[in-house]
């Protein structure tokens, strides 16, 4: 004899409304949990987007050069007025893709209040001689974007000028300046680049945790979803076994 129980005993007027309830719970504990990670996503992209449309400052209001290089600097447009020092002291940061070619920057240090401020002037697929490539002559001023410098060294040579990595410390060292700002800029403005193509400014790295509370009150809410549907198949299958015995 058959003891279990028949596919009709699940829609039994006692099992419905369970049925009802638990569709209902867990279809909005699964729509609470999807509606917080999207909080989540949009927050991370917004973390990750510069503000469109942001005025720039003059650097010096922002930022100063004896100032540890901080988040609230990162990615922010300013307005830098300086002296460019002689072409020959510029220098190229190589391994730097741009639209899918690869290249290097050309950083030239530029003197603003009596330090010296790395400024990526442009793009280019093949490295020249820096000094061969003239500076902007007398006090200028142009619009940049600041960057913090790289955690990660890579090998200077002298004679080429060129370095693979914008790791302040090292540059240090190597350029032999009494004083270097903690990080560098990124020009946007042509008459600066001289030919070169703008440099692209990269992307700002966004900490998992930007959000973290709408993160974790998503998975909440899955969990919750994983709770409701156990206790459902829990007690539905006491029901029906009950009324069968």
């Amino acid at each position: 004899m058959n003891d279990r129980p028949g596919l009709g005993a699940w829609f039994g007027p006692r099992v419905i409304g369970l049925h009802l309830f638990a569709i209902v719970a867990i279809g909005f504990c699964l729509f609470m949990g999807t509606w917080q990670l999207g909080v989540y996503d949009q927050r991370q992209a917004d973390e990750s987007e510069a503000e469109p449309g942001a005025a720039a400052v003059p650097l010096t209001q922002v930022w100063a050069s004896d100032d540890v290089f901080t988040k609230d600097q990162d990615q922010l447009p300013v307005t830098v007025t300086g002296t460019f020092r002689p072409a020959s002291e510029q220098l190229w940061v190589t391994d730097r893709s741009q639209g899918g070619d690869a290249g290097a920057w050309l950083v030239a240090p530029v003197t603003v209040d009596d330090a010296q401020l790395l400024v990526v002037r442009g793009w280019a697929p093949e490295v020249s001689p820096p000094a061969a490539i003239d500076v902007p002559a007398g006090e200028v001023s142009f619009q940049a974007v600041l960057q913090p410098g790289d955690a990660a060294a890579a090998g200077w040579d002298a004679q080429a000028r060129t370095i693979g990595s914008v790791r302040i410390p090292t540059l240090l060292n190597e350029l032999g300046y009494d004083n270097l700002w903690s990080g560098y800029a990124i020009s946007t403005d042509a008459t600066v680049a001289q030919g070169l193509a703008l440099a692209e400014v990269p992307e700002s790295d966004v900490s998992w945790t930007a959000g973290g509370r709408n993160l974790g009150y998503g998975l909440q809410w899955w969990v919750f979803a994983a709770f409701a549907l156990f206790m459902w198949w829990r007690m539905a299958r006491e029901i029906v076994l009950g009324d069968k015995r």
